[in-house]
């Protein structure tokens, strides 16, 4: 038995979690997210928790076992806390704007980089260059943060662009004048 897959998923008071069929439908008060179980798992709500159990004893089964219950934990956890990924722009001049649905960004070249945001992602800009991406779904949070990162990533030898705010960069050393 897979050891993260056969643990219960429990369930907050404020989130209503309904299953039907293969489709599990989660709400509560950051959002609502579903989520369609793969056919070689099963989940089931027995009383306050969900669990996650799996038809076949072969090694998909048991891969796709701890990954729905996993899922499905997020999904809860989601909607009912939220995620959260911060990042920080460095450079002289690198700044960032939250517009309506968009996020524009100013990383030095000779346009901005408009980004427009999905359903239910709420960004916030601070001090021009502390971004805050928050959602219920964790996939779609990290991506973004990942595709805002990946407009002017970190470079070794002055530090600029957009970093985590938890990522350390290493720094090269220059050419040396002899």
């Amino acid at each position: 038995m897979s050891r993260i897959g056969k643990l219960p998923i429990p369930i907050p008071a404020k989130v209503k979690v309904e299953i039907k069929g293969q489709k599990i439908l989660v709400e509560g008060p950051k959002g609502k997210l579903n989520f369609d179980v793969p056919r070689r798992a099963v989940a089931t709500l027995e009383g306050t928790n969900v669990v996650v159990t799996r038809t076949g004893e072969d090694s998909e089964s048991k891969a796709l076992h701890g990954l729905t219950r996993s899922i499905v934990n997020n999904m809860v956890i989601g909607v009912s806390e939220g995620f959260v990924k911060k990042l920080e722009i460095q450079g002289v001049g690198f700044k960032a704007a939250v517009q309506g649905k968009n996020v524009n960004l100013s990383l030095g070249y000779s346009h901005p980089v408009n980004y427009a945001l999905p359903e239910q992602i709420k960004v916030t800009v601070d001090e021009n260059t502390k971004i805050t991406i928050e959602g219920p779904d964790k996939q779609v949070v990290g991506q973004v943060a990942a595709e805002l990162r990946s407009y002017y990533p970190p470079e070794p030898y002055k530090g600029k662009g957009v970093r985590y705010s938890d990522e350390k960069v290493i720094r090269k050393e220059g050419k040396t004048v002899q």
